[in-house]
């Protein structure tokens, strides 16, 4: 099999029936270049259709989890330099979205099962190549989140798809104060399905390995409590409507602890991106499939790729990580439906096009 990445990046191999794609960049938490994926996206073309495999597994080496995201100072510097014809969407940043998209629709729509390890951290990136699988396993090390909006940027991958069906408005609460899942919370909103201690992994992998997916799945244990699904009555009283200054005040109003650290949340964050992440959540939920949403993902992205908001947080966080970003504007009152308009404008041909064409074979 051809491998665009570096063997030290991503490891595609396959054994008594099972293909594992397992990502490699420890140091990094297993952070997607954009060679990765094209290299993932072409093996699971290959394998669907080679009668020798039976089920994918999805997985990541090191201690610290399955995915961070996608690599955000690649994406900083490619934002910060607005080099090239054709920008944004001619970009890099924009042919590793397009190409990321692809591949998570086409995890979602998979024809033979995928199970996908959610260990330690999955954010951003990391949930789209495992949340969209047909088995998803969490553990008590999992903390899954969707962070973008600290960093100038909106839920990508499907993940807005993912959010707008949680229980009540859950989803809404993890995207604007980019709260993270435990595994009880995973599997109570949706992201995971099913949960399985660390100690037992190795035995589940060669159970998967020797038997059938069933069988392997038989080894879960018990899901923990969600103590965020335990909040949702609050939750659900400050997070209806489109209205983002709405939420804070009603969230400063409830009064107690939980509420005040959740406006405190969305406040630190960028105004933009909470506004426009409001609209796309809203958007998804009214969407008929996973391929739709996507397909307005990439129209944000690319907006968010073009506004100052992007480079400046992932400045603040992660390239000088003084945790001091200044955003613009500064105040959510300030982002204006015009503002949030132009996230979701056409882009034309540049258009990702999965809702009417599917992910290219």
């Amino acid at each position: 099999m051809s491998d665009t990445a570096s063997e030290s990046d991503v490891l595609l191999t396959v054994d008594r029936g099972i293909a594992t794609v397992t990502l490699n960049r420890p140091r990094a938490i297993n952070a997607l270049t954009h060679e990765m994926v094209r290299s993932i996206d072409a093996a699971l073309v290959e394998w669907e259709t080679d009668a020798s495999v039976r089920a994918v597994l999805i997985t990541g080496n090191g201690e610290r989890g399955l995915c961070a995201g996608g690599d955000i100072v690649a994406i900083h510097d490619d934002a910060k330099a607005k080099a090239g014809e054709n920008w944004p969407t001619g970009s890099a940043t924009a042919r590793f979205w397009r190409d990321e998209y692809i591949m998570n629709s086409r995890i979602s729509r998979y024809t033979k099962p995928i199970v996908a390890i959610m260990d330690g951290a999955v954010m951003g990136g990391g949930v789209g190549i495992s949340a969209h699988a047909s088995e998803r396993i969490v553990t008590e090390k999992s903390k899954i989140a969707m962070p973008e909006v600290g960093i100038g940027f909106v839920p990508d991958v499907g993940g807005t798809y993912l959010l707008a069906r949680t229980p009540g408005e859950i989803g809404t609460h993890l995207a604007l104060t980019t709260a993270r899942m435990t595994a009880g919370d995973a599997i109570a909103a949706g992201f995971a399905d099913t949960y399985i201690p660390t100690e037992s992994l190795a035995d589940f992998v060669e159970a998967l390995h020797t038997g059938t997916v069933d069988t392997a799945l038989s080894l879960a244990s018990p899901a923990p409590e969600s103590a965020l699904i335990g909040q949702r009555s609050w939750i659900d009283e400050a997070y209806p409507g489109e209205d983002a200054s709405a939420i804070v005040e009603r969230l400063r109003a409830l009064g107690h602890d939980d509420a005040v650290a959740a406006a405190d949340a969305i406040e630190s964050k960028s105004p933009t991106s909470v506004a426009v992440t409001l609209r796309s959540l809203r958007r998804a939920a009214a969407a008929s499939s996973l391929d739709e949403v996507l397909d307005d993902e990439y129209r944000v992205s690319i907006a968010c790729l073009d506004s100052p908001d992007l480079v400046e947080g992932i400045r603040a966080q992660v390239v000088d990580k003084d945790r001091q970003p200044t955003w613009s504007p500064t105040r959510l009152q300030d982002v204006s439906p015009a503002d949030v308009d132009r996230f979701f404008a056409p882009l034309g041909d540049a258009e990702l096009g999965l809702a009417s064409k599917g992910p290219s074979s």
